[in-house]
């Protein structure tokens, strides 16, 4: 096999999901000279197993659910009919449309891109296994890669519960769901945290009857309790059987030709049989640390995950870490902030601050939308904060009455003594949208009399977050 070197790259990034692209075009745009390192296409998960494709299913879902209500704003249409091949065609050509710019932006940035199997093969190096010039994996031979600075940005992949082994037809994952031909009539969904509710709802918008379980006591259990009440009230409106506190015995699953079944019951009482063609596990990512080369460096790791600071540097001099394989938020735009301020530091710049994670928003994609960025109310009682909370429904909004959904609301929590913003949480349309002006905010350091004096243009969804911050100190002029 041939061994080549290369010892001119100021940065070598292993792994070309959102964070390692995010990270390798930021650092090029500052001087670097940038490798780029991937055995499989530019994007990762979130593009062509995630974020993207789930969203292009989801935003036909939708569609579908709106034609149903057409009826509402005038028009008759008749009842639509869900044509899933077609669906899944338009979700491919987004996701291919996308890849296809990200392609190009490598060149736009001077960015070196190495396909290939890449591992740290001890401090400064990164040995690939190189694609061939067809693409075949391992038919390039190696070459070693040299970096003043290394940048780890691996990913993560699905996960299942212990003792519940996904089989890709009855027991399946996000993966999986991704490219099955066909719907399934019906669909148990493990899970109830992003992936569950987003893959439930629109399993429930194309027809297909779902089943939710969620081992602790609500739904969506990161985002606020209130947020929470919504979103199950809205699924269980539209037909979705939601069972939390459910308890199973994994090894008790059982699947045969046409289906699969588990015995479940809330806190483990009373078990009932629940059957459907489909059982879906959404019970959360693992880390991809394994094959790494970790071993040859002194880059340490924690509960399957590696350990960084603030500025995301490891153990290892020189060698960061960005994205799923450092836990946190699992989300695919903190990786991309993580990438970029890693960048930052790994080019000099002496004014990067360190990550926040209160400040990050955080957005699931169902029906109804949900977004926060902050602390939950919750969280303020429990570390003893005092706080003022100002909260608006979307039913007080004109332009989501005008739109036909206005479930949800606006809800700002303060601090009572400093006026400080501690938490902003939405849960109504385009809720994943509006979140930006709130990421702004919480940037800036904007109080909630700031953020409601702002003019919001009318009529628009925009308003909700104007009239929540001003109710905080009961100034709301629409409710």
């Amino acid at each position: 096999m041939a061994v080549g070197s290369s010892n001119d790259f100021d940065l070598v990034v292993l792994g070309a999901g959102t964070g390692g692209y995010a990270a390798a075009f930021r650092a090029a745009q500052l001087g670097l000279k940038v490798a780029l390192v991937d055995e499989d296409k530019i994007g990762g998960t979130c593009l062509h197993r995630g974020c993207i494709p789930t969203k292009a299913l989801l935003e036909s879902g939708a569609f579908a659910d709106r034609i149903r209500h057409a009826k509402e704003f005038g028009i008759d249409v008749g009842e639509p009919v869900v044509d899933y091949t077609r669906m899944a065609e338009r979700r491919d050509q987004v996701v291919k449309r996308m890849w296809t710019g990200l392609k190009s932006l490598v060149d736009k940035n001077k960015v070196t891109w190495i396909g290939g199997r890449g591992r740290l093969a001890g401090p400064g190096k990164v040995a690939v296994t190189m694609h061939g010039e067809d693409g075949t994996p391992g038919a390039g031979g190696e070459r070693v890669l040299q970096g003043t600075d290394i940048i780890l940005a691996t990913g993560s992949r699905v996960k299942s519960l212990p003792g519940l082994d996904p089989d890709g037809k009855r027991i399946v994952t996000s993966d999986d769901v991704l490219t099955m031909p066909t719907l399934p009539k019906d669909m148990i969904i493990v899970g109830a945290g992003a992936v569950g509710l987003e893959f439930a709802s629109f399993f429930n918008d194309v027809g297909v009857k779902v089943t939710v379980l969620e081992y602790l006591p609500r739904i969506a259990p990161l985002e606020d309790a209130e947020v929470s009440q919504i979103v199950e009230r809205s699924l269980a409106k539209r037909g979705v059987t939601i069972m939390t506190s459910a308890r199973f015995d994994t090894k008790a699953v059982k699947t045969t030709a046409s289906g699969v079944s588990v015995m479940v019951g809330p806190d483990g009482k009373d078990p009932a049989e629940l059957t459907a063609e489909m059982l879906l596990v959404a019970t959360g990512r693992a880390a991809n640390i394994e094959d790494i080369g970790l071993e040859t460096t002194r880059v340490e790791t924690d509960r399957g995950i590696i350990k960084v600071n603030g500025k995301l540097r490891t153990k290892e001099p020189h060698v960061y870490a960005v994205g799923d394989i450092i836990g946190g938020l699992w989300l695919a735009h903190t990786a991309a902030h993580e990438g970029i301020l890693a960048a930052h530091v790994i080019a000099g710049d002496k004014d990067v601050h360190e990550m926040d994670y209160v400040k990050q928003p955080r957005a699931t994609y169902c029906r109804p939308e949900i977004a926060s960025i902050g602390l939950t109310e919750q969280q303020c009682r429990d570390q003893g904060i005092p706080i003022k909370i100002g909260k608006v429904p979307f039913q007080a909004i004109a332009k989501a009455l005008i739109g036909g959904e206005y479930e949800g609301f606006a809800k700002v929590i303060a601090h009572a003594e400093t006026d400080d913003t501690l938490g902003i949480h939405l849960v109504g349309p385009h809720a994943t949208d509006l979140i930006a002006e709130a990421s702004v905010a919480f940037e800036l350091q904007a109080t909630p009399w700031e953020i409601g004096a702002s003019t919001h243009a009318h009529p628009t969804l925009s308003e909700i977050l104007g009239e929540a911050a001003l109710a905080v100190d009961k100034r709301s002029i629409n409710f």
